[in-house]
C-alpha cells in the first residue's frame, strides 16, 4: 500500500523533489523537504534565501469570466 502511495506521488506532476537549496545549493535536510512539500516555501538556513514552490494552478490561473 506504501508502494502506490510513493508512485502516485512519482507521477504527479505537482511534486518537485528539492534536495538543496537553488541559490547555494546547502543541502535541505528531509525534515525540510517534508516541510517545502506541505508549505510550498522554506527560508534556506544557510543563505536565507526564499525558496518557494510555484504550482501550475499559481502560473495558470483561471480565465476571467468578464462578459465584455
Amino acid at each position: 500500500m506504501a508502494e502506490n502511495r510513493e508512485n502516485d506521488r512519482k507521477d504527479h506532476p505537482k511534486a518537485r523533489k528539492v534536495d538543496a537549496c537553488p541559490h547555494c545549493g546547502h543541502e535541505l535536510s528531509p525534515w525540510q523537504q517534508v516541510l517545502l512539500t506541505i508549505d510550498r516555501a522554506l527560508v534556506c538556513k544557510n543563505c536565507w534565501y526564499r525558496i518557494i514552490l510555484e504550482t501550475s494552478e499559481d502560473m495558470n490561473p483561471p480565465p476571467s469570466k468578464n462578459k465584455e
